[in-house]
């Protein structure tokens, strides 16, 4: 029976990719491979096709002479021989783990030895207040893993060097049969390295890496908050087998403030104000991260009023205007007072209390609400 165009075997069009070829011939091998049809000669026979087809067609070569003189090139070539005849193991385990490897998260064969990044580190790095808004400039120690300076990172003793692992010959990783899947994983002897020590460091004893402290400079730009992120690259643990290392992430955390409290770009505080300030207006000192200014309070100024100072909060790390700070009035009550200052309050509260709905409205609104809700009558909104 003549052979069919191993393009519509694999239903792929003449300009298919390697990996589109290899994506087709994996839906096919899924559903006629002979351990899911056993007995059953037409779907054997669909999967060996579709082996063939595969097979040519990821090798440029046949693929070339294939395409220019279709199946006679590729027998007169000599190179689809064993295509016809069926799949040696090592070129069905090649293309079969080719294709199916990524499924099963299998890292393909590399033929030498894997090299491997070293672990990022974090570092929990506290601030001030002022610290976090003007930026900072910080010296800290970290603990990490670094090259061993004996061995240069080879884990061998001087002298001598890494032998190449006679389990995996170097590749650092191994095949392992499943069933009709053949996988790769990392090598259990040299865990993936593709080599061994068999004359440790005395100094890191064959692990290539040592436990050190390194002091280090972080420069914190100004704006950061909390939870922000200062990455060194370059500064975490070092690689294994060659690898580079790993980054240093230093983490923010701005200390609790005794007077301002900080909401992204703002700031608030609390601003205590005499009874006759708040009620005669006047000027009192207000603390900023730059130094004081004067809030001016108006006369009548109820405890809770908010006023606003622009410009005086956190200009963001990643850009934008700077914040505002957000002043809340507290009325303080007077403590300690003398026999005559008491007195004083007495009169005083007399002389206001003759005209109580002009001098204190919110008390006269206040009463009025509490004899309606009582005796049922209906509100202002309500009739």
């Amino acid at each position: 029976m003549a052979k069919r165009d191993y393009y519509k075997v694999l239903d792929v069009p003449r300009t298919a990719t390697e990996a589109e070829i290899k994506k087709a011939y994996r839906r096919l091998a899924m559903k006629y491979h002979p351990d899911r049809n056993p007995d059953d000669r037409d779907a054997e026979e669909s999967f060996k096709e579709a082996k063939e087809a595969c097979e040519v067609l990821t090798d440029p070569h046949k693929r070339a002479a294939y395409d220019q003189h279709g199946h006679a090139g590729v027998e007169a070539s000599g190179r689809a021989g064993g295509a016809r005849g069926g799949f040696s193991a090592d070129a069905f385990g090649d293309i079969f783990g080719d294709v199916f490897g990524d499924i099963f998260g299998g890292a393909r064969r590399s033929g030498r030895s894997q090299a491997f990044r070293g672990a990022d580190l974090r570092y929990e790095l506290e601030l001030e207040l002022p610290q976090a808004v003007f930026g900072h400039h910080a010296e800290i120690e970290v603990a990490r893993l670094a090259e061993c300076e004996v061995c240069k990172g080879s884990g061998a003793a001087k002298g001598s060097q890494p032998a190449t692992c006679d389990t995996c010959g170097g590749a650092g990783q191994v095949r392992i049969s499943q069933g009709f899947f053949q996988l790769q994983q990392t090598c259990p002897r040299c865990r993936g390295t593709g080599s061994i020590v068999r004359n440790p460091c005395d100094t890191c004893l064959g692990q290539g890496r040592v436990r050190r402290t390194r002091k280090l400079a972080v420069k914190v730009p100004a704006g950061v908050d909390n939870g922000d992120r200062v990455r060194l690259a370059g500064e975490g643990e070092a690689g294994r087998n060659g690898g580079p290392p790993g980054d240093l992430y230093v983490e923010v955390h701005v200390r609790e403030h005794p007077i301002f409290e900080r909401d992204g770009e703002h700031l608030s505080c609390e601003v205590p104000v005499s009874f006759a300030t708040a009620a005669l207006g006047g000027a009192v000192a207000v603390p900023t991260l730059g130094g004081d200014v004067q809030l001016k309070i108006p006369p009548e100024t109820q405890s809770g009023r908010v006023f606003r100072l622009r410009d005086k909060g956190v200009k963001p790390v990643r850009g934008g205007a700077r914040g505002d700070l957000f002043c809340r009035v507290v009325v303080e009550t007077p403590v300690h007072l003398t026999e005559e200052q008491r007195e004083l309050i007495r009169r005083l509260d007399d002389s206001l209390a003759t005209q109580a709905g002009k001098h204190a409205p919110r008390a006269k609104g206040f009463l009025e609400g509490v004899k309606r809700f009582f005796s049922g009558e209906p509100g202002p909104t309500q009739r």
